[in-house]
Formats: structure tokens, C-alpha cells, sequence
């Protein structure tokens, strides 16, 4: 029997061992100077947790924003819960690590992705992958669409 290093499956578990982190870091000193996060998730997780109107309107993907005003912050081993305001209207919202697909801090050009898995079995899992931020590149105007590149641009959401 051979036995091999299963490099993409450590390298997705560190990678939101790392988010994790940074969440409970928030969560116990609040976010530091310009820092901010982008985080896309998959709605359709099953262990996700968000109003039937959120599901609604985004079946399959969403992106929230964690920057001026959240509450709640709640950071566990498998997941994190928070609450944030949709047009003047507070949702609590569970997102487990496993449903991200990507996790940016433009303040610092920081960003992961993480291939998404047909499978319920991740041992064949691609590494997540560090994503670079380009001052040209534009961000999909639809929100249900899939990337297109590798690359992306959060210029469009800055003030």
C-alpha cells in the first residue's frame, strides 16, 4: 500500500486555521487601522446560516463585507457567526470555514481562494491559492456570476 502526503487537504485546513485566527483576533481587539474583509461563501452549504431572503437573492454565492459597523462576532473551531447590516437592516449570518471560497483584505492585498469541491470528500482538494489584487482588473457587476480570472479588483467598492 502506498501512502502519500495529502498536501492539499493540510494546506485548505491551515489556510482557514489562519482565518480563524484573524476572526478571533477581531473579535477580541476589533479591527485594526484601514483592515477590512471580503468574504465570499456558498449559500447552498449546508451548515450556512442566513435569512430565507439572503438565500433568495443569492443562490449560490454571496459576498459580505466586514469594515465599519458588524456585531455579534462569534468564532468557533468550525465556523464563525456575525451580525451585519443589510440596508439598515441587522441579519445574523453563520458561515462555516468550509463554505468560503475566498477571503480578501484589500488594506493589505491579502487574499485566499479555495477551489470549491463537488465531492464531499476533500482528501483530493486543491491547495488553497493566495490571490493577487490588481488596480486594473474590475469586479463582475453581477452578483450571481462566476469568476473569470484569478485576479481580483476591489476598487469598485471603495469610497
Amino acid at each position: 500500500m502506498t501512502r502519500s502526503i495529502d498536501y492539499g487537504n493540510l494546506m485548505h485546513t491551515a489556510m482557514r486555521g489562519l482565518i480563524r485566527r484573524v476572526l478571533e483576533d477581531v473579535k477580541d481587539n476589533g479591527l485594526p487601522g484601514d483592515h477590512h474583509f471580503f468574504i465570499t461563501f456558498d449559500t447552498m452549504h449546508p451548515d450556512v446560516e442566513i435569512a430565507d431572503w439572503l438565500s433568495d437573492r443569492y443562490p449560490g454565492e454571496m459576498t459580505v463585507v466586514m469594515q465599519h459597523w458588524f456585531d455579534g462576532l462569534d468564532v468557533t473551531e468550525e465556523g464563525f457567526s456575525v451580525t451585519l447590516n443589510f440596508g439598515d437592516s441587522p441579519e445574523p449570518l453563520y458561515i462555516p470555514y468550509d463554505a468560503i471560497r475566498t477571503f480578501v483584505d484589500p488594506s493589505v492585498e491579502f487574499g485566499l481562494r479555495f477551489e470549491t469541491q463537488d465531492s464531499e470528500d476533500d482528501s483530493d482538494a486543491p491547495p488553497a491559492q493566495m490571490i493577487t489584487l490588481d488596480d486594473d482588473a474590475q469586479p463582475d457587476p453581477k452578483p450571481d456570476s462566476k469568476p473569470k480570472a484569478d485576479v481580483v479588483s476591489l476598487d469598485a467598492f471603495r469610497k
